[in-house]
């Protein structure tokens, strides 16, 4: 199983383990999707977290470098699964574990707290050094959540950080210890679950609807390739 998804009160936890690279397939993306409105449903606030030392490398390069009718599926299900993620009509916590690249690092954009763990591990947008090109949803979730001083070298330069170093960059807000950071999780969920719903979720739309209305005008010419 992909996904496991475990609620502790009104905290909706989906944990990612494939046992191999946590990599965004369609059946991986499928499973994150439904359980994203599972928690939409019973829960107040949503944690997505990786298993120790991963959280994802990002979408399958078995697709990605194969025929073109399953790469423009894939693509387009992970940029509605990553503008699922940044229109969640809750708050949306990811807890990075462990290496975050490429879609894994553009989930952490796509959240609207990211706490990481500290560690030996890189979080980044790699895609221009191994002969590949962000799509503008990738760009667009980079641009709104990382520092403008780092955005050309995170995106155009292929820049991987240490999760110290990505908390300046903007790709986590803060980095804990490991003995700190399922405590840190739990208090960053008790902080935004005491929230007003309704307030919050409005305030995101005005904050995100126009980056998403950009995002989805992109798509049918740059999946139509």
């Amino acid at each position: 199983k992909h996904w496991t998804i475990d609620f502790d009160g009104p905290v909706a936890t989906l944990t990612m383990d494939d046992g191999k690279a946590n990599a965004f397939g369609m059946e991986m993306m499928a499973a994150l999707t439904e359980a994203l409105d599972r928690a939409g449903a019973l829960a107040d606030v949503v944690v997505i977290r990786g298993r120790p030392g991963l959280l994802s490398a990002g979408f399958d390069l078995k697709v990605i470098n194969g025929p073109k009718e399953g790469v423009r599926a894939m693509v387009q299900a992970g940029a509605e699964l990553l503008l699922k993620v940044y229109m969640h009509p809750q708050p949306v916590i990811i807890a990075c574990t462990g290496h975050a690249v490429a879609a894994g690092a553009l989930l952490l954009c796509a959240g609207d707290c990211r706490i990481g763990v500290s560690g030996d591990y890189k979080i980044g947008l790699n895609e221009t050094a191994i002969g590949l090109s962000l799509p503008t949803f990738g760009l667009e979730l980079a641009r709104d959540r990382l520092d403008k001083r780092h955005l050309a070298m995170a995106t155009m330069g292929a820049e991987l950080y240490p999760p110290t170093t990505a908390a300046a960059v903007g790709y986590l807000d803060q980095a804990e210890r490991p003995g700190d950071f399922d405590a840190a999780l739990a208090a960053k969920a008790a902080q935004l679950q005491a929230l007003d719903r309704e307030a919050y979720v409005l305030v995101k739309r005005r904050l995100r609807g126009a980056r998403e209305a950009l995002i989805r005008a992109s798509l049918p010419d740059e999946l139509n390739v």
